[in-house]
C-alpha cells in the first residue's frame, strides 16, 4: 500500500471560511461558506451522509477500510478499536467568528446518543489574518446552572462570549480543548484540528448563526439534557496554560506536541528533519498536514516505488499497510495519529 494524496473534502457549513484553505493548498476558493476540509475522514455531517472521504478508486476511506481493515489500520489498532480510525483531522480556517459551543464528553455521547465517541479536540494554529486573533476558551468564572440556562434562552449578542477566556494565537500555539469546556474559534484563525471522530456540538449560541438552537443546537436532546454536560467550572490561568502547547519550539526532529492528557483520544507530532537528513516514521495509520517546505516521502514495502514528492499544503493519509516511511528534505510536517493501541480500557470498543 502507499500513502494517499487527499483531494478537498470541504462540506458547505453554517459559518463562513474557506480562504485559507484555498491559499494553503494553492487552488481556486471554490465557496464562501466551505471552512472545514475534512481530511481521511469516516465521519459523517450530524443527520447527514456528507463529509466522508472518497477515495481515488471511488470508494469511500470507510468502505475501503471495512474491507481490509488491518491493512489500513494495523493489527493491534484493529483489536482494541474494530475498523474505527477512532481519528478525524481538519482544516478549519474561521471566515468568521464561531459561536460560543461545546462538545460532550464520551460518557455523555454514550448514554444519550448512542455514540461511541464524545469529542476532544486540538488547535494547531497554523496561520492567522486580522489585527488580534484570539480564541476562547472556557469559563473566566464559575457560572450557576441557572445562570447558564437563562443565556443560553435569551440569545442576547455577546453576553456568552463575554464568560469566556479571551486568549490571543499565533502561528505555532496549540490548544487542547477536553470536551465539554465551552470555547469558540475567533475571525482569522487558521487551523488544524485534531478531534475525536463525531460531529457532535452543544451550541450555547445559535440565533445570529441562523441555528434552530432547540433541535441542532442541542443535538436533539433539548437544551435541560444537553447542558447537563458543560464544565461550569472557571478556567484560571494554571488551567489554560496546561492545555497549551507549541508546534514551533525548538527540538528534536520529532516532538509530540499536545498535552498528555490528549493521548487518550489522538495524537500529533511535528516532524522536521534535519538539513541533509531524514527521519523515520514507523508503520501506523495516520494523516500527515505538510506546514512548511518540500521534501519526499518514501516507502520500503514494494519494489520500484518513486519517493512521493511533497510541499506545503499538501495532505497525506496513511495506511498501516504502507509500512515505515522515511521523511527527507526541507519540510515540516504535523503527523496526526489516533490514541495508542496499548492504552486504557475505557477507549476500547465495545
Amino acid at each position: 500500500m502507499q500513502p494517499i494524496v487527499l483531494e478537498p473534502n470541504q462540506p458547505t457549513l453554517f459559518y463562513r471560511g474557506g480562504e485559507s484553505i484555498a491559499r494553503f493548498r494553492g487552488l481556486p476558493l471554490t465557496g464562501s461558506h466551505q471552512p472545514e476540509d475534512w481530511l481521511a475522514s469516516t465521519t459523517t455531517i450530524f443527520g447527514t451522509e456528507d463529509g466522508r472521504t472518497i477515495l481515488p478508486d471511488g470508494r469511500t476511506l470507510q468502505q475501503a477500510i471495512e474491507a481490509d481493515p488491518e491493512s489500513y489500520l494495523g493489527p493491534g489498532h484493529v483489536e482494541r478499536f474494530g475498523s474505527d480510525p477512532a481519528l478525524l483531522v481538519k482544516l478549519l480556517d474561521a471566515g468568521e467568528r464561531l459561536p460560543v459551543h461545546l462538545h460532550p464528553p464520551r460518557e455523555f455521547a454514550h448514554q444519550h446518543l448512542g455514540c461511541l465517541h464524545g469529542k476532544a479536540e486540538a488547535w494547531i494554529v497554523i496561520g492567522t489574518s486580522g489585527p488580534a486573533p484570539e480564541v476562547y476558551l472556557g469559563f473566566a468564572g464559575p457560572v450557576p446552572e441557572q445562570v447558564l440556562s437563562a443565556m443560553v434562552a435569551e440569545q442576547e449578542e455577546g453576553q456568552l462570549l463575554a464568560l469566556l477566556n479571551a486568549m490571543p494565537v499565533a502561528v505555532g500555539d496549540v490548544i487542547y480543548v477536553p470536551a465539554g469546556t465551552p470555547h469558540a474559534i475567533g475571525a482569522g484563525v487558521f487551523i488544524v484540528e485534531v478531534q475525536e471522530p463525531a460531529d457532535l456540538s452543544i451550541m450555547l449560541e445559535f440565533a445570529r448563526y441562523g441555528i434552530d438552537g432547540p433541535a441542532r443546537g442541542s443535538l436533539g436532546l433539548g437544551f435541560a439534557t444537553a447542558l447537563a454536560c458543560v464544565d461550569r467550572s472557571a478556567w484560571d490561568d494554571d488551567r489554560l496554560n496546561s492545555v497549551r502547547g507549541s508546534w514551533t519550539a525548538p527540538g528534536a526532529p520529532r516532538a509530540n506536541i499536545l498535552p498528555r492528557a490528549a493521548d487518550e483520544f489522538f495524537r500529533a507530532e511535528r516532524v522536521q528533519p534535519e538539513p541533509a537528513g531524514a527521519v523515520s516514521l514507523e508503520a501506523s495509520f495516520s494523516v500527515l498536514v505538510v506546514v512548511d517546505g518540500a521534501g519526499t516521502i518514501e516507502t520500503h514495502t514494494g519494489q520500484g516505488q518513486r519517493p512521493l514528492q511533497i510541499a506545503r499544503g499538501d495532505t497525506i493519509g496513511v495506511p498501516y499497510g504502507a509500512g515505515d516511511l522515511t521523511l527527507a528534505g526541507q519540510v515540516t510536517i504535523i503527523r496526526c495519529l489516533p490514541p495508542a493501541a496499548s492504552g486504557p480500557a475505557s477507549h476500547e470498543v465495545r
